[in-house]
């Protein structure tokens, strides 16, 4: 049976085809929020661009929605928190809308320098009104770019072409970086007293909020120019306002409002110097073209379990990088699952060791499959790879990674240590060629057992007497061995048997073989992995 994907806004045709390729589709545009809560629970995804809300209340409704994607950069319209928590992927479309947003900039700067919009609409009033419109040079002028990701750093490029000098203020972005770019990297306070004109490229966060407000403009040059193609709401609406209308700020041009769309009684619409467009850039046959077809592609992905590359909430990994890990994020998975079923108490924390050549690999997603193994017998089905790492941190549950290149006789080794309130476990695993997984160590003792299926594991003393009777119980039930494993460290001491069988094994059995003398304990385990 076929996935359901539903899209609720305007995407290209294009993307559409490729959704269809993998799912059933049904694009039902304009719907109200209670219509969306109505009928979302239908489907596995969701698509949408900025003007669905995908509220907390929506995906509370949405109990199959296994992904979310925005066709486009920004997800300041979905609730990324709740999705998280409910274990479903968001992912948006970075990188397909960047030129396009990075010309807009342009075009709206050199709008606004030039008055182009002013003087069009007059011209078409019948006036011929030179004197009015004349404009200002960018040739030499300061450019300063608040944000250097995908879109400020094209912008940059761009600017360094008209002939500007270009600063700008990221404190994500390295000196290296900035230098390749050719920019100074400057605090606000100086990009605010230096630039002539200030374009904006950061992303709407409770940091951002407000960014620019009547004290900033005050710290300003006077006559400075101010663009935003970015998020409403990083300038204070309010403020602008004050600025243009007090002659501090020449003009404004602005594709983004803190409302969309701006509400009749919004002044900045009231002046002149303020030019606008209503959140075109991303608007080109293009832009929308790529962020359709790459966020059909990654929905697909997601409903696949196959990984994808721009997940907002999610550990990503190329899917050439993926291929190879997949066989160690299966066992991981599993080793974890393996551990919650053998400890006892409360979990305090976990320690994940990677040795040898693994040790130089991208480890994440390693790291996030043991914790969705761990937690699944505990919390049930609704742990996944999105929220396993944040439902481990609501438990309490410290999660430490470490690396050595030694790995004994093993060319990759995975151990995970699990410390609880009463006892610590321990266990080793790896994969023998490119993809059978063992378990090789518990707690110190060696094995060589499959992580698959039921398994009954036991510690005993190792003594004639014990393996036999043990076999016979679970012979005169009808459960049949498929493999069977034992480690010892010293002959007559304590030892520890793995058995794999064909088919669960009940408490009332489990309790027959804990009675066997020289069994103080054995745990039943039913091994199943995301990825088999």
């Amino acid at each position: 049976m076929k996935s359901k994907v539903l899209i609720s806004d305007a995407i290209s045709e294009e993307g559409i085809k490729e959704l269809k390729t993998g799912a059933d589709v049904d694009v039902l545009v304009g719907l109200n929020k209670d219509e969306l809560i109505e009928i979302i629970g239908e489907y596995d995804a969701l698509v949408v661009r900025s003007a669905t809300k995908v509220t907390k209340e929506v995906i509370e409704a949405g109990k199959n929605l296994k992904v979310i994607g925005r066709a486009g950069a920004g997800v300041d319209n979905i609730d990324v928190i709740s999705a998280t928590e409910k274990g479903i992927v968001v992912v948006n479309a970075p990188e397909g809308n960047t030129i396009s947003a990075a010309e807009h900039t342009i075009a709206m700067m050199m709008s606004l320098s030039r008055n182009i919009p002013q003087a069009n609409a007059s011209l078409k009033s019948k006036r011929w009104d030179k004197n009015n419109h004349i404009g200002v040079e960018v040739t030499d002028k300061v450019l300063g770019v608040l944000g250097l990701g995908r879109i400020g750093s094209e912008v940059v490029k761009r600017a360094h072409g008209l002939g500007m000098s270009v600063i700008a203020y990221d404190p994500f972005i390295s000196e290296e970086s900035s230098k390749e770019l050719g920019i100074e990297l400057l605090s606000l306070d100086k990009i605010f007293s230096r630039a002539d004109y200030i374009t904006i490229h950061t992303p709407k966060t409770r940091e951002t909020y407000h960014l620019i407000g009547a004290e900033e403009f005050g710290k300003m040059k006077d006559g400075v120019r101010i663009i935003n193609c970015a998020r409403g709401g990083i300038i204070d609406e309010d403020a602008l306002y004050n600025a243009i209308v007090e002659g501090k700020v020449a003009g404004a041009a602005l594709d983004v409002f803190e409302i969309e769309p701006p509400t009749s009684d919004n002044k900045l619409l009231e002046l002149d110097r303020v030019i606008v467009t209503p959140h075109l850039g991303a608007s080109t046959k293009e832009a929308q073209l790529n962020v359709a077809v790459t966020i059909a592609d990654q929905i697909i992905r997601a409903i696949k379990n196959e990984p994808v590359k721009n997940a907002i909430n999610m550990f990503s990994v190329k899917p050439e990088a993926y291929d190879k890990l997949k066989p160690y994020v299966s066992l991981a998975e599993k080793m974890g699952s393996l551990c919650a079923q053998l400890i006892t108490g409360h979990i305090n924390s976990v320690d994940i060791r990677f040795h040898g050549d693994l040790a130089e690999k991208e480890t994440g997603i390693i790291t996030i499959a043991m914790l969705k193994g761990l937690l699944d017998p505990i919390l049930g089905s609704n742990i996944n790879f999105v929220n396993a790492p944040i439902m481990a941190k609501h438990r309490g549950i410290n999660v430490i990674e470490s690396r050595t290149d030694m790995a004994e006789n093993f060319i990759n080794l995975i151990t995970i240590s699990v410390h609880t309130d009463k006892e610590t476990k321990t266990i080793a695993g790896t994969l023998f060629g490119k993809d059978d997984p063992r378990i090789v160590k518990i707690d110190g003792y060696r094995v060589d057992a499959v992580p698959s299926g039921y398994m009954l594991i036991s510690r005993y003393i190792d003594k004639p007497k014990v393996i036999g009777p043990v076999g016979v119980i679970l012979g005169e039930n009808d459960i049949n061995i498929a493999g069977m494993q034992v480690g010892r460290e010293s002959v007559g001491g304590e030892a520890i048997m793995v058995f794999n069988v064909d088919g669960p094994v009940s408490e009332e059995v489990r309790k027959s073989v804990e009675k066997v003398d020289g069994v103080p304990s054995v745990k039943a385990v039913r091994l199943y992995g995301t990825l088999r």
